[in-house]
C-alpha cells in the first residue's frame, strides 16, 4: 500500500479540513449578520440610525480586545480545547441576542459575543500543525475561503430572510448554526495526539512582546493603519448602503441589500489570482495599484448610488481589490521569523477591528447626519488615506534598498 495514501493518526482528515472550513464560516457570519438588517433593528427597537452604529462598534471593539487578549492563550494551551470553549460561548451569547427584547440587552449580547470571537484566528494555527507541509497552503487557503463564505451568505441570507420572516428569525437561524458547530466541533478537531507545544514565556509576557514587536515593526504597523482604514470604508460603506436603500428615498427591501451584497462573492474568484499577480510585482506595489483602483471605486458611489442597478459598478470594484489590499497587508510582515508572525499577525488584525469599530460609527452617524453625500465624502476621505499611507510605504521600501518583492 503507498504510505501517502494513509491519513497519519495526528494529522487531519480531508471530511475534517471541511469541516474546520464549515466551522470558520460559521463562526465568522455571526458579526455580519446586522449589515443588511440595521435598519430593521433600528426601527425595533426604536433608535436612530446614529445609535444602532453602537451595536457593529462596539462588537468590533470586543473583537480586537478579545483577539489581544485571548488570542495568545493558543501559545499556551490547546487550541482544540480554546476553540470549543469559545464556540460555546458564542452560541450562548448568539442565544441571547435571539431572546433579548431590549437594545441594551441586545447590545451587550452582541459586545460579548464579539469579544469571544478567537476561533477563526485559533483554527488555522491548530491546522497547521496537523496537514502535511505540502499542503499547508492548499488547507490554508480552504480555511480563507471559509471566511469568505461565511460573511457572504451572512449579508446575503440576513436581508433575503428578514425580508420575509423579521429580523429576530436571522439571529434564531444563527444560533441553530452555532448549536451545531458546537455539536460537532470536538470530532472535526479529534486527532490521536497533539501538536500543540507550550512556550516558555508567561502570558503577561506573551502580551507584553506584542507590542514591544509592533513597535519594532514599523512596515507591519503601516500596514496595520492601511488595513484598519480600508476595513473601516468597507465597514462604512455597507452600514450606510442599507439605511440608505431601505430608507425613504429610494425604499429598497432589506432582501435588497442582501442580494447587492452577494456582489462579495465575486472576491472568492478574483483574491487568488490576485494573489498570484503580487506575488510576481511584489506586495507593496500591488497595494498601491489596489488601493488606487479602490479609490476609483468609492469615487463613484455618489454618482451612481441612486439605483440598485447602477450601484453594481462601484461595488464590484471594491470588492475585487479590497481583500487585495489585505492580503498584499499581510505578504509584508508574514515573510518575517516564523516565531514572532503570530504576534505581528495580532497586532495587525486588532488594528484592522479597531478600524471596523471606527467604520460601524462614522459609517452610521454621518449617514444620519448628512445622508447618502456626506457618507460618500466620508468614504473618499478614507480612500484617499489609504492611497497615501500605501505610496508612503512603497516609496519607504523602495528607498531602504531592498532587493526582494516581498
Amino acid at each position: 500500500m503507498n504510505s501517502h495514501s494513509v491519513t497519519p493518526p495526528d494529522h487531519l482528515s480531508r471530511a475534517q479540513e471541511y469541516a474546520l472550513a464549515v466551522t470558520v464560516a460559521v463562526v465568522t457570519a455571526n458579526a455580519y449578520y446586522i449589515h443588511p438588517i440595521i435598519g430593521e433593528v433600528a426601527a425595533s427597537f426604536g433608535v436612530s440610525d446614529a445609535r444602532i452604529g453602537i451595536v457593529p462598534a462596539l462588537n468590533q471593539l470586543a473583537l480586537a480586545l478579545g483577539i489581544l487578549l485571548l488570542l495568545p492563550l493558543g501559545d499556551r494551551y490547546s487550541n482544540k480545547r480554546l476553540c470549543i470553549a469559545f464556540v460555546s460561548a458564542q452560541c450562548l451569547f448568539m442565544l441571547a441576542m435571539a431572546l433579548a427584547e431590549g437594545f441594551i440587552a441586545f447590545t451587550l449580547a452582541s459586545t460579548l459575543l464579539g469579544f469571544v470571537t478567537i476561533a477563526p484566528y485559533l483554527i488555522p494555527a491548530f491546522a497547521s500543525k496537523r496537514v502535511a507541509p505540502e499542503r499547508l497552503g492548499q488547507v490554508t487557503a480552504l480555511l480563507t475561503a471559509g471566511v469568505i463564505f461565511g460573511i457572504l451568505v451572512a449579508r446575503v441570507g440576513a436581508g433575503v430572510v428578514a425580508e420575509h420572516f423579521g429580523w429576530r428569525t436571522v439571529y434564531w437561524c444563527a444560533f441553530a448554526l452555532m448549536a451545531a458547530v458546537t455539536l460537532f466541533l470536538p470530532i472535526a478537531m479529534r486527532t490521536e495526539a497533539s501538536a500543540d507545544k507550550r512556550p516558555q514565556s508567561t502570558y503577561q509576557a506573551l502580551i507584553a512582546s506584542v507590542f514591544t514587536l509592533a513597535l519594532q515593526n514599523r512596515d507591519m504597523m503601516i500596514s496595520a493603519v492601511i488595513q484598519g482604514l480600508n476595513f473601516a470604508a468597507f465597514t462604512a460603506s455597507w452600514l450606510a448602503l442599507a439605511l440608505h436603500l431601505t430608507g425613504p428615498d429610494l425604499g429598497y427591501g432589506v432582501d435588497t441589500v442582501g442580494y447587492l451584497a452577494g456582489i462579495a462573492a465575486i472576491s472568492i474568484v478574483t483574491t487568488p489570482r490576485l494573489g498570484r499577480w503580487a506575488d510576481s510585482i511584489g506586495a507593496r506595489r500591488a497595494r498601491l495599484i489596489a488601493s488606487v483602483l479602490q479609490f476609483a471605486g468609492i469615487a463613484l458611489m455618489y454618482p451612481l448610488g441612486w439605483s440598485v442597478w447602477t450601484i453594481i459598478v462601484p461595488l464590484t470594484i471594491t470588492n475585487m481589490v479590497g481583500p487585495t489590499i489585505d492580503v498584499t497587508g499581510r505578504m509584508t510582515f508574514l515573510s518575517l521569523e516564523p516565531e514572532i508572525r503570530t504576534r505581528l499577525t495580532t497586532s495587525y488584525i486588532v488594528m484592522m477591528f479597531i478600524g471596523g469599530a471606527l467604520g460601524s460609527i462614522l459609517g452610521t452617524s454621518i449617514f444620519d447626519l448628512a445622508g447618502w453625500a456626506g457618507t460618500c465624502v466620508l468614504l473618499a476621505v478614507m480612500s484617499a488615506s489609504v492611497v497615501a499611507l500605501s505610496l508612503l510605504a512603497e516609496r519607504n521600501w523602495r528607498r531602504s534598498g531592498a532587493t526582494a518583492k516581498i
